[in-house]
């Protein structure tokens, strides 16, 4: 059962540490940090991408700034309260981490796969410019009666798909992993910069 279930939410994300290794929570004497790993586009533009590694995986003491690694493992979210709010946490839980050399190459540096449940009726709207979009929240099974809530992004024809999809339809993802900067405006009208992630989507289907 739970090797199925860890199945069903898997990415690799390849790219270079731009932050120093920051603690975040230990767990039976293991202990895990955040870190940074900014991974490029096939366009020219970046994506800044949260990784929680254990320390068991690599020395958190050292400096590894401008190191190249490739992270395998799952997108995960959790509840942060904050003030009179819950805020979404999303981070890519690494289960498994390689050191590349310069000669290796990153033939896919940001790929995941989900398989879970529509648990928020989709948002389907056009852009300013006419294209199709659609905002999908996915309810993706973990072990022990957990879930991960995955906000997903699709254009075009997986929009009109996913605007088409009802609370509880069970569907599966392919696509990347994607950061996206925004300003929130707060209660006392001062704007702060933050940073939204989500899955872009490039291929949806039905399982059911």
């Amino acid at each position: 059962m739970t090797e199925k279930i860890l199945s069903n939410n898997q990415a690799v994300v390849a790219g270079e540490i731009i932050s120093e290794f920051t603690f975040s929570h230990e767990i039976f004497g293991e202990g895990f940090y955040m870190v940074d790993l900014l991974v490029n586009r096939l366009s020219d533009a970046t994506d800044v991408i949260p990784l929680m590694v254990s320390d068991r995986l690599i020395d958190v003491e050292q400096s590894h700034l401008g190191e190249k690694i490739e992270a395998k493992g799952q997108f995960r979210s959790y509840n942060k309260h904050e003030e009179t709010k819950n805020r979404l946490i999303l981070s890519l839980f690494v289960r498994e981490l390689n050191i590349l050399n310069d000669d290796d190459e990153m033939q896919h540096p940001n790929q995941i796969y989900l398989d879970g449940y529509i648990c928020k009726a989709p948002i389907y709207r056009m852009t300013p410019l006419g294209r199709e979009i659609a905002d999908v929240l996915l309810a993706v099974n973990r072990a022990y009666g957990k879930s991960d809530y995955i906000p997903c992004i699709c254009w075009g024809r997986n929009a009109r798909f996913a605007g088409k999809l009802s609370v509880g339809e069970h569907v599966a993802v392919w696509g990347r992993i994607q950061s996206r900067e925004y300003q929130k405006k707060l209660e006392n009208e001062e704007v702060i910069n933050r940073v939204a992630y989500e899955v872009s989507v490039s291929k949806m289907e039905c399982l059911e």
